[in-house]
């Protein structure tokens, strides 16, 4: 059980019977009244967002989520594929909602951490940097700043991002999934 002042960023909480995870939290006491967090919370399934004060008597369970790391394998005709990293014969599939429209940063092959609560996968938490070859690039044109110096590229994945000028077809470079932007040019080995 964790108290109304324990319920903080990142823990996985069981509220009204659902799995959440707080996304944000502050306890605050106004003036004669007693303290009181003010929380948002992030359903775990639907990923819908709410607001929820816990008081100072409320106590709620700490949700039992365990991670599981799966492999990503393709994506086909709306169904994003996945296998048990340790057995590739264990072949499932997940909506995209899970990847939250993230699986364009996936690679076959790269290992993801799924989020599962009651035996069921309910999120999955993919690296945060990913190192992804430049497919497409439109050529720089000099003194082409109007647009802040920066072009969209299109990457192995089919994924499109914003680089600065200087990315060509053929660079190796690193992108933040959980941000979608561009972060470094790689050097390639």
């Amino acid at each position: 059980m964790l108290d109304y002042n324990e319920i903080t960023v990142k823990k996985f909480i069981v509220f009204q019977g659902e799995p959440y995870e707080v996304v944000a939290s502050h306890v605050s006491r106004k003036q004669a009244r007693k303290p009181c967090n003010q929380t948002k919370l992030r359903h775990l399934v639907t990923g819908r967002i709410v607001e929820q004060p816990f008081h100072m008597s409320e106590k709620v369970h700490e949700a039992d989520i365990e991670t599981k790391a799966i492999k990503y394998l393709y994506s086909a005709k709306g169904e994003i594929w996945f296998c048990d990293a340790k057995d590739p014969s264990d072949r499932f599939t997940l909506k995209s909602s899970i990847l939250e429209g993230k699986e364009g940063f996936l690679k076959p092959n790269t290992i993801v951490d799924a989020l599962v609560f009651d035996d069921k996968i309910i999120g999955a938490r993919m690296p945060i940097k990913v190192d992804l070859l430049v497919k497409e690039a439109a050529p720089a044109v000099r003194g082409n700043t109007v647009s802040g110096g920066t072009k969209q590229v299109v990457l192995e994945t089919g994924a499109t991002v914003m680089t600065p000028l200087f990315i060509n077809e053929g660079d190796l470079i690193r992108v933040n999934t959980e941000t979608g932007e561009y972060t470094e040019r790689v050097d390639k080995k």
